[in-house]
């Protein structure tokens, strides 16, 4: 694709494709050294973050597909990393948490993720990295403020 095709400037799929890049790029240490799926690193980052949460939470918090979300905890369940615990507010769900292999991993994982980061935005300024996660904050608050019913599609495709 040429740089100045319509797609190759839409900030969207810029975004997408970086995201997607670094994300690629990190999972290959992820999946080489512990055996893990994206997915399944980011439900053991936010449980190693918050605690116990439920599925549904985890959905949320990821912004994951529940079915991806669901065979993530259920590899993790399945490899000790990751244990169920009954909700004591809602008898329909269950909480899940790291376990003690689970806590250690993301102990191991983190400062990996942390020096990922770090060569991924080698020569950028503090004040570049801050306007950087100042404005991914805003784009995801200005998602949060979109009313989809207020889009109008004005027929496109239509002739």
């Amino acid at each position: 694709m040429q740089p100045t095709t319509p797609l190759a400037k839409f900030l969207p799929y810029q975004m997408s494709i970086t995201s997607n890049a670094v994300s690629g790029r990190i999972a290959l240490e992820y999946r080489q050294r512990f055996g893990l799926s994206v997915p399944e690193w980011r439900v053991m980052a936010v449980l190693g973050d918050s605690g116990a949460v439920t599925q549904r939470e985890l959905t949320q918090r990821t912004l994951m597909d529940k079915v991806a979300v669901n065979r993530a905890c259920k590899v993790l369940e399945e490899r000790g990393l990751a244990a169920r615990t009954p909700n004591e507010q809602d008898g329909r769900s269950h909480h899940l948490d790291l376990t003690e292999s689970g806590r250690e991993m993301h102990g191991h994982i983190m400062p990996l993720a942390v020096e990922m980061e770090r060569r991924v935005f080698d020569g950028f300024s503090e004040e570049e990295l801050s306007q950087f996660r100042s404005i991914l904050e805003r784009v995801r608050a200005q998602l949060d403020e979109i009313d989809s019913d207020g889009i109008d599609s004005g027929n496109i495709g239509v002739d």
